[in-house]
């Protein structure tokens, strides 16, 4: 079938159950997912349960509801398939939604997968506001969330923006109100809440020589501009959304020539924003990066349904709590950047790898892996090895590299998912971001592998 008719065969089969079971992941694009579809069921007045699981493995099986539901499966279940034909699902009971590499068994389950049809950059979340749409055209509101699961998932990464359906998602968005999208604005981080020049330094993409990495550095060259105010009358520092299209045409000039002084490409230094009029200024739910942020550190720390509650419009009780959330994820982070930076990393020809044992959690390590390349070689991917509390014979392993690796051929979703393979265990994700869970004795072993094959991409 083609990408429509999958679209509508899902729909078709969510419409005409008698009530559904979604089992959905614990990142941004997986809450997104289910905040999607639960709101689109509710809507149409089908019964409804929604399951958050960090990984879908035997144990987690458990918590897939045993009754007559037709069991949804967005943002995993593709690759999974053999595992819910061991646990007695059959075809009827099925219905997946997922954009990771599929492993096909005999039970034919109904699937829509991106990949299939070849939109790489478009998450779970977008897919199943798709199939949402083709439920009902009123569903466009939830455009928003599908914005925030499609960044969140770094699918506007590689072209600084989203294309594709889930650029077209985006027009639904803006049609209804709920999205402003800007183009050619600062491809930065923190463009609503972080001061300016605290934005800046956390740049990494492209990264810019002397304010990288340095607040200092880029307080220097903004207070150097001198037309640009930095503080409002009270003293509080502004914010890259807060400043006027002259000022932001100023600094957009000063960064160029300073990347080009420094023999640095700035097509990167442009990208598309995304920005949500309905939400509060200087807050992280005000454009979709920030938004992403926000959902992760709920989903990382085990508090999914809160970051739910938020996407459906909790902004009492549940985004206090997804804001202490993120509170507490940051500076996890941050510790775990710098043990890193502690620590130090082994370097092989083609990666460089650390191993931070049981000092910080599995469902973090991911993230301080995309945050420590940044200080690190940028040219050689970084591989985050970690023991699992609840799992001792178990590692995963969560590897990181950045759009100038991806464009010279380097796809961590292949190297993980072969070098896995090899010693027994089972990884997945995407070329520029991807994980692995392996058995402990077979450490050293894997990163050599995973090294080797990386050479095999870019000699």
């Amino acid at each position: 079938m083609g990408f429509d008719a999958d679209i509508c065969a899902v729909a078709g089969k969510i419409l005409d159950a008698d009530r559904v079971a979604v089992i959905s992941h614990i990142d941004a694009d997986g809450i997104t997912s289910e905040a999607i579809l639960a709101q689109a069921i509710s809507r149409a007045s089908i019964p409804l349960e929604t399951v958050f699981v960090r990984q879908l493995e035997p144990l987690s099986m458990r918590h897939v509801p045993d009754d007559d539901s037709l069991k949804v499966f967005i943002d995993l279940g593709a690759g999974q398939q053999n595992l819910l034909e061991e646990h007695g699902l059959g075809e009827r009971d099925v219905a997946i939604i997922d954009h990771h590499v599929r492993q096909d068994t005999e039970t034919p389950y109904l699937q829509l997968n991106a990949l299939d049809h070849g939109h790489e950059k478009l998450s779970a979340a977008g897919l199943g506001y798709l199939v949402a749409k083709a439920m009902d055209d009123a569903n466009t509101d939830l455009a928003k969330l599908a914005v925030v699961g499609n960044v969140g998932d770094m699918m506007a990464r590689e072209h600084c923006g989203l294309v594709g359906p889930a650029r077209r998602i985006v027009d639904d968005g803006v049609a209804c109100g709920e999205i402003e999208a800007i183009e050619k604005d600062l491809n930065c981080y923190g463009i609503s809440t972080r001061p300016l020049h605290v934005c800046l330094s956390y740049n990494d993409d492209p990264h810019i020589p002397g304010l990288s990495n340095s607040s200092d550095g880029s307080l220097r060259f903004l207070k150097n501009l001198r037309t640009v105010e930095l503080r409002h009358p009270d003293g509080r520092w502004r914010v890259w959304e807060e400043l006027e299209f002259e000022e932001k045409r100023t600094i957009m000039s000063a960064l160029v020539q300073q990347l080009i002084a420094h023999d640095e490409p700035v097509d990167r230094l442009f990208g598309e924003s995304y920005l949500f009029p309905s939400e509060p200024a200087q807050t992280p739910l005000r454009n979709a990066s920030e938004y992403a942020t926000l959902l992760n550190a709920c989903g990382r720390w085990a508090r999914a349904p809160v970051g739910g509650a938020v996407c459906r419009g909790d902004r009492g009780v549940g985004y206090r709590e997804a804001e202490s959330m993120l509170r507490h994820h940051r500076s996890i982070i941050r510790d775990l950047v710098s043990y890193i930076d502690d620590t130090g990393v082994v370097e092989l020809s083609h990666l460089q790898h650390v191993h931070v044992g049981q000092k910080f959690p599995d469902t973090i390590v991911g993230i301080g892996a995309g945050i420590a390349l940044s200080k690190l070689n940028w040219q050689k991917p970084i591989l985050i090895m970690c023991y699992l509390p609840d799992d001792p014979e178990l590692v995963k392993a969560s590897m990181r590299t950045n759009e100038r690796m991806v464009a010279r051929g380097i796809d961590l979703q292949q190297a993980l998912l072969v070098a896995s393979g090899e010693v027994g265990g089972a990884g997945g994700g995407h070329k520029i971001a991807a994980g692995a869970f392996i058995p402990r004795e077979a450490e050293k072993e894997f990163a050599y592998r995973v090294n080797e094959l990386l050479k095999q991409q870019c000699p």
